[in-house]
């Protein structure tokens, strides 16, 4: 509120009090019949001391903008108003003492406010470059949620013109179904005046009406005095990345499910595979009889092979020795591989059918016998291609 309006309501209300005092001695009716011709005297007589009271101040304040101008040669004037006047005598000495400091320097004031103004101005301007160059859209609320500003990359994220969103609060913009879930963190952020860095991911609506998801990075804001005002933050489109991560999610799930039913066709190839009279289980295969072998480490890491190997694969034995044994693997995922890795630690030899995948690209059916060599930490895999 402005000095001259406090002055003039504070004089109002003092006038009350007179007609409050012939109200109690000679009535109402009588006090009424002053009332109009005390409140305009009173109107007129605060007008004139709240003019002569703040015109100084106005004098003053003028004075000041024009020494954060540059301007040390400012003319001030003296006020009859002792503390006015006594104000107006600590500027004077600050600018005395200024214009010392400058003189010692040895530069001229000018000089000074220039610089200050042109890093103000360049400051911002990179502020401002920075802000378009962004894909992301940069915010600041309130605490109650009010957009105070806002960068113009909102129009790209959400069709909007700042203006548009400046001015409202931000739950506005929110879907219907996360709008009551988002103004809850917001109020319990608010009531705890929460000063770290925090995130959050919700739905917006476009101005066309469908929705964005976004992610919103954000932090606390603090005025000079060190009191809570509000959040700033920067948004950033997050639809294309959830609609990849879902396709991801669910390429993952196919081909999980078609591993496993290759692994279900492997195992049904061998109920009708035909079996010699003498029972032989691929435990009693001597190493001969498989057509390759090579051996591993625990992490999967190819040591060494023999020649069967590499050439059924289609690489050079140095190519060989730079693969994993997830390379290629076609059902088993780096995790299956560590289990099974843990479980063969644990057996100190297992029996199973996977599929090889070539260099080429094309693959094999195979089955595999490996054999933990616990002396030397190593496993040692004996291979038969399954025709």
């Amino acid at each position: 509120m402005r000095l001259r309006a406090l002055l003039i309501i504070m004089c109002l209300a003092i006038s009350m009090i007179p007609v409050a005092i012939i109200g109690g001695f000679q009535g109402f009716e009588i006090a009424t019949a002053f009332l109009g011709l005390i409140v305009l005297v009173t109107f007129f007589v605060s007008l004139i001391m709240s003019y002569f009271i703040s015109r100084p101040l106005e004098k003053l304040t003028k004075n000041i903008d024009e020494i954060s101008k540059g301007n040390l040669e400012v003319e001030m004037e003296k006020s009859e108003i002792f503390e006015v006047n006594k104000l107006t005598n600590s500027l004077k000495r600050v600018m005395t003492s200024l214009k010392l400091a400058i003189h010692k320097v040895g530069v001229k004031k000018g000089e000074i406010f220039e610089e200050t103004i042109k890093a103000k101005e360049e400051a911002e301007e990179k502020y401002e470059n920075l802000l378009k160059n962004i894909d992301n859209w940069v915010w600041e609320v309130d605490e109650k949620g009010v957009c105070k500003s806002c960068s113009s990359n909102i129009t790209n994220i959400l069709g909007y013109l700042p203006n548009e969103i400046i001015g409202n609060k931000v739950f506005e913009f929110i879907a219907s179904e996360e709008s009551k879930k988002v103004k809850n963190a917001f109020s319990e952020m608010v009531r705890k005046k929460q000063s770290h860095a925090s995130k959050f991911e919700t739905n917006l609506i476009h101005k066309d009406g469908h929705n964005v998801c976004v992610l919103a990075s954000f932090a606390a804001l603090f005025d000079d005095l060190g009191d809570f005002c509000g959040f700033r933050g920067i948004g950033k489109d997050m639809t294309e990345s959830k609609i990849a991560e879902e396709k991801i999610e669910k390429l993952n799930k196919k081909l999980s499910d078609m591993k496993e039913r290759m692994r279900d066709v492997l195992n049904e190839r061998e109920k009708f595979k035909y079996k010699p009279s003498r029972k032989r289980t691929m435990d009693k295969l001597t190493e001969e009889e498989f057509d390759a072998m090579f051996i591993f480490d625990e992490n999967a890491n190819i040591i060494d092979c023999n020649k069967n190997m590499y050439e059924k694969l289609g690489y050079k034995k140095d190519e060989m020795l730079s693969l994993n044994l997830a390379d290629f693997d076609y059902l088993e995922t780096k995790k299956d591989i560590k289990d099974k890795i843990y479980k063969i630690k644990k057996q100190g030899k297992i029996n199973l059918k996977t599929i090889h995948k070539k260099k080429n690209g094309s693959s094999i059916f195979v089955s595999e016998n490996i054999q933990y060599l616990k002396d030397k930490n190593m496993f040692k895999c004996i291979v038969k291609e399954d025709l």
